[in-house]
Formats: C-alpha cells, sequence, structure tokens
C-alpha cells in the first residue's frame, strides 16, 4: 500500500524565488557600489579646489625616508614629482640617457646603505632602464624605480608611450606596484622602500600614471567634458567619468605616516653561530673570502674591518668587500685564490657565491669545511648539489654573522706560517707584474707600467670606479682601493656602460672623495656623453681610458679560436677631443710623451680639485696577463 506524498503549498516558490532574485540584485548593486568606490566617496572627501598634486605625496615620502637625489631623464609623465623634490630640497640630476640615472642611483644605494631613486618617463624612457636595473638586481642593490605612466583610463586603449610596463619589471624587481590612486602614493612607496632593503636586497618599481601625478583641475580638465553632454547614453558616460576622477582624489590629502617602515633582515641562529664557531676553532689553514653582501647594513664598515683584523684569519675581498682593509694589509691575499682555496682545511664564504667567480664550486677542496653565510638561500646553496657541499649554511645578514663569529672565537688564534705561505705567493705573483710592466713595447705604453703609475699616484680618499674588460681586469690585480667602499664595479652580471652613472652618484654622494674612473676604450662609448652631465651639474671626476683600438678581451679568444677579429676593431680615438667638446677638459698619454705619466695624472687630478670633469686618453698597447705578452 502506498503512503501519500504531502503536496508542497501551492504559492511557496514564488515568493522563495522573489526573495532570492531580491537579495541577488541587492548583492550585486552594493558589490557595484563598491567597486565604483561610492561607499568610500560617502565617508572621505573630494577637495575639489586644491592645488596640490600627487608629485608633493612622492617627494614627502622619499623626504622622509632621507633621500637627497633623484637621478631622472625629464618626460611630461613625471614632471609633478620632479618639482615636488626640488622644492623639498632633492636634489634632482638628470642625466643623457635613462640608464645612467639607474646606474646614478645604484652607487648611491651601495655607498650610503639606503635606497637609491631614480624617476624616468613613461615606454621608452622605461625600457631604456631595463640593463640597468637588471645589473642592480643581480648586484642585490635596493634601488627605487619611479616610471611615469599613460592616464589610468587610457590604458590599453593606444595612449601614447602606453606599454604593459609590469610585465617588463616583475621578473627584475622584488615589488611592483602601480598607483590607481593619489590617496596610495603614500603607503605603495612606504612598501616598495621597506622591500627594498629588507631580505636580499634589490631593486622595486613603482609605476605613476599621468592622472596621479597632476593636480585635480588639470586632470578634471582632460577627463570630464567641459560641456554636459546630450542624451541618456552621454549623461550615463559623463557620470561615469566624473565619478573616476572623485576616485583618483577621495581622500587624497588626508595624513598618512610618511616614514621607514620597519626592515626585516634575517639573522643566523645561536645554535649556527656556535657550531660555525666550533668549526672554525679547530681549523689549521682557515681562510675567508667576503662578498659584497658583507657592507650591507646594519652592521658599519669600520666594524667589519675591526672585526675581520681581531680574527686573523687571511681573507680575499671581491665585490663592494674590496677595500674594507685598506691597502696592504697584512691580512688581505690579493692573487693565487684558487690555489689558496685548495690549501685551505676551512673555508668560510661570507657573502660569497658559488657561481662563475668561483668556478662554480669547483676552486673549493672537497675535503675543506666550507661555511657559507648569505641572506639568499638559493645564492647560498648554488651548485651544492654538484661540485661542493657545505659543512654549515647560514641564512643571513653577513655582517651580523661575522661580529658573532668573532665574538664567539675570541682568544682564538692561529699559526702564523699559513698566512706567511700566502703573503709569500702573493709577492711571487706581483713580481710576474713588475717584470711585465718592464716589457718594453713597439708603439703606444705598456698598459701595466702605466697601471702601476696610477697606484703610486692615487690619493688615499680616492673612489675608483670601473667599467671595462681587458683594462679594468688588468687593474682589478694592480689598483688597490684605499678603504671600504672605495670601489665601483657592475658586479656579477659584467654590464658596461655603468662608468659615468656609478662616477655620478659616488660623487654626489662622497663629495670629499676624489672619483677616479677606469674605463677601457669600448666602455667608454657607453659614457662619453654624460660629460655633459657632469659639466652641467659641476660634477668633477676623473677618467682614465685605456684606450687599445679594441674589444681586446673578446678578440684574443675570438681570433685564436675562429680565425677572425671581426667586429673587434675600433679606432684610436681623440676621446679627450670630444670631451672638450662636451665642456670637460681633456689630456692624453701617449708614446710622445711616456716619461710624464705621472705629471699628467696628477695635471688631471689638480683640474678636478679646481671643479673640472677630466678625461685622459691613454694610448696603450695590448697585453695578456696569461702570457705576459704585450703587442700592439
Amino acid at each position: 500500500m502506498e503512503t501519500p506524498v504531502a503536496a508542497a503549498p501551492a504559492g511557496g516558490f514564488f515568493p522563495s524565488f522573489l526573495l532570492l532574485a531580491f537579495g541577488t540584485l541587492v548583492a550585486a548593486v552594493l558589490g557595484t557600489a563598491h567597486r565604483l568606490g561610492l561607499f568610500y566617496q560617502l565617508m572621505h572627501k573630494v577637495d575639489r579646489t586644491s592645488i596640490r598634486h600627487g608629485g608633493e605625496s612622492v617627494a614627502a615620502v622619499l623626504k622622509a625616508h632621507g633621500v637627497r637625489f633623484v637621478f631622472t631623464l625629464v618626460g611630461g609623465h613625471i614632471s609633478p614629482l620632479l618639482v615636488a623634490c626640488e622644492k623639498l630640497g632633492i636634489r634632482v640630476v638628470d642625466t643623457r640617457h635613462e640608464v645612467t640615472a639607474v646606474f646614478a642611483a645604484d652607487a648611491v644605494a651601495r655607498l650610503t646603505g639606503t635606497v637609491g631613486v631614480a624617476a624616468v618617463t613613461a615606454g621608452p624612457g622605461l625600457t631604456n632602464t631595463v640593463t640597468a636595473v637588471k645589473n642592480a638586481q643581480v648586484a642585490q642593490s635596493p634601488v627605487l624605480l619611479l616610471g611615469g605612466a599613460a592616464s589610468t583610463l587610457l590604458q590599453k586603449r593606444g595612449a601614447l608611450q602606453a606599454i604593459d610596463q609590469m610585465s617588463l619589471f616583475r621578473p627584475l624587481c622584488k615589488f611592483c606596484a602601480s598607483v590607481r590612486r593619489v590617496r596610495d602614493i603614500v603607503p605603495t612607496l612606504r612598501a616598495a622602500m621597506a622591500a627594498a632593503q629588507s631580505g636580499t636586497p634589490g631593486p622595486v618599481f613603482v609605476e605613476l600614471p599621468l592622472d596621479v601625478l597632476y593636480p585635480y583641475f588639470m586632470v578634471e580638465k582632460e577627463m570630464v567634458p567641459a560641456k554636459p553632454p546630450k542624451g541618456f547614453m552621454g549623461q550615463v558616460v559623463s557620470w561615469y567619468l566624473q565619478n573616476c576622477l572623485n576616485n583618483l582624489f577621495v581622500g587624497a590629502w588626508e595624513p598618512h605616516p610618511e616614514g621607514p617602515l620597519p626592515l626585516d633582515i634575517p639573522q643566523a641562529s645561536p645554535q649556527q653561530v656556535q657550531r660555525c664557531v666550533e668549526i672554525l676553532s679547530r681549523a689549521k689553514r682557515p681562510l675567508l673570502v667576503l662578498g659584497s653582501q658583507a657592507l650591507l647594513p646594519p652592521t658599519p664598515a669600520n666594524k667589519l674591518r675591526a672585526a675581520v683584523e681581531t680574527l686573523g684569519v687571511p681573507c680575499f675581498l671581491g665585490g663592494m668587500s674590496r677595500g674594507l682593509l685598506g691597502r696592504n694589509h697584512p691580512l688581505h691575499i690579493r692573487q693565487n685564490r684558487s690555489a689558496a682555496l685548495k690549501k685551505a682545511d676551512v673555508v668560510v664564504l661570507a657573502g660569497a657565491v658559488c657561481d662563475f667567480r668561483l668556478s662554480y664550486g669547483r676552486v673549493l677542496n672537497r675535503k675543506s669545511k666550507i661555511i657559507i653565510v648569505n641572506r639568499n638561500r638559493d645564492d647560498m646553496l648554488l651548485n651544492s648539489d654538484i661540485f661542493w657541499k657545505p659543512q654549515e649554511a647560514v641564512q643571513g645578514d653577513v655582517g651580523s654573522f661575522m661580529l658573532k663569529l668573532v665574538e664567539g672565537l675570541q682568544g682564538q688564534v692561529w699559526a702564523s706560517d699559513w698566512a706567511e705561505e700566502l703573503r709569500k705567493a702573493d709577492q711571487q705573483k706581483e713580481q710576474t707584474y713588475r717584470d711585465k710592466a718592464a716589457k718594453p713595447v713597439s708603439q703606444h705604453l705598456n698598459p701595466v707600467q702605466v697601471l702601476q703609475q696610477v697606484e703610486e699616484t692615487l690619493p688615499d680618499n680616492a673612489l675608483l670606479v670601473v667599467d671595462g674588460g681587458d683594462f679594468v681586469a688588468t687593474a682589478a690585480y694592480l689598483v688597490q682601493p684605499r678603504g671600504p667602499l672605495r670601489w665601483l664595479d657592475p658586479g656579477a652580471f659584467g654590464t658596461l656602460g655603468v662608468g659615468a652613472g656609478f662616477a655620478l652618484g659616488a660623487k654626489l654622494c662622497q663629495p670629499d672623495a676624489e672619483v677616479w674612473c677606469l674605463f677601457g676604450d669600448g666602455a667608454f662609448g657607453y659614457s662619453l656623453i654624460e660629460f655633459d652631465t657632469f659639466v652641467r651639474h659641476k660634477i668633477p671626476v676623473l677618467a682614465l681610458i685605456g684606450n687599445d683600438a679594441g674589444w681586446t678581451q673578446i678578440s684574443r679568444e675570438q681570433v685564436s679560436r675562429l680565425g677572425s677579429d671581426v667586429a673587434c676593431s675600433l679606432a684610436y680615438t681623440d676621446y679627450h677631443k670630444a670631451a672638450i667638446g662636451l665642456g670637460a677638459q681633456g689630456l692624453i698619454l701617449s708614446r710622445d710623451n711616456e716619461d710624464q705619466v705621472v705629471r699628467v695624472l696628477r695635471e688631471g687630478q689638480q683640474l678636478c680639485r679646481e671643479g673640472h670633469a677630466v678625461v685622459v686618453n691613454i694610448l696603450i698597447g695590448r697585453t695578456d696577463f696569461r702570457d705576459g705578452s704585450i703587442s700592439v
């Protein structure tokens, strides 16, 4: 027998459907109102009479973070922020190429431990910076790049110089953001500045569309029709545009904190430090290799130097750590690094990475105990699964780790014969350089001899900027930085063209230093026009060009392997005359005045001290350190 099923109420479905539909409609309306910013506009003010603009907010954040310089090549997209920076006392330095602006910001970041700032216009202005941004990424340099952009409503609509800039910079930067409302400028920039310096430092990018930088009345003039349109659709479009304008500026001038956010800097644990202390305390032939990360804040260079001296372990210095111990320090070993690493029983890689510079780790003795310290885990373990293996891998700040390591090893001493053995090998290698310097050349000057004379002439307050291939590689063996943070090279990316930008940033943030730039003639081609920048901004630098009329570092192997020097030849160009044409001073060194090298160097030095930018064009033969040959 079937059980009868109760019938549903006849009118129950329709009211439920209406309720559901009404709820859906209300939710849709509320969601649309939220997306249109109507709720925020109810609670915050749009000041239509204010003449303030977003550029002032940018400048205020930079000022609050201690930024002293903004490097730029001007463009209409970014004019408000440049004007605002100037009004707040931030020096705006314009260059002749955007890449130079970023290189200059990179130099400031490395030398001051703060964020270097560059601002460039949209589209091609930003694409011109890509090489410098990538160089900063590889060098782990905290650089803030501010980029203009088309107005928010005109993006993806064919506006002038409008491209997808965010996709371009995401692979290059730790932090990328596009500001869509004026009120978001301050918090976005604060977050960017913190990201640049936290963890592993690196470049960050903030896109600033044109309509978030200019004042309300100017944006309104461009965005909203002057005459109210007729017809329903015209009025809807007009309302939508006005609402977009309101969203841009609502709450724009409400006060926000502008100062720095806390930084996240990884630190070694006490347990890790103690294990490293125990490993190093048992070493007979310890060796320390310091990389650029060792010079990062918060550890001052003078404290790091004192720690290394107290530790008493022979060391090699690379990257930004060059010069840490000054000139001719007994602990600083400069030559035969591969041989020393093979003999060491404990090696501390403090900020050094097992990439091509350490033969991917193959240069390390497999029987050695390796301690590696790095802020970046990927860098720390690079190639450890193939060629080497760390005994202790510490992810943390290198400078802080070194201070703790030395504290744990107080009273520890090592036999002097190990350091003496390394110093003796150093002296033998340096004698080979003296022998090369004494070799006669058929034409031009011996570059080894010239660089030895540079080393003898270089003052104690010199800051060295190096940019080139063969000439600079030779200089790295012969010319010693006089102190910490007195050496700037591109870093592991090996970028040519950093010279002028690095020199610009270096001289501005260390005005009492004499900036000496060592250029190869190939590399100098990138920097020549920036002598106009040095002259206009009254920035005295001394550039020494090793002019051997070629891309010698490339041609040496290309000719021997492939039998052709195609594309490797340059000319003995009168670079000193080109510099004179840009308003700088120009000098030449050649066979005609080879007995006056020191006198010409000192003449250039004196001109610099008088406020001039100087180029010394040095005509040299070609040298090969591997076999000691010197040719024309």
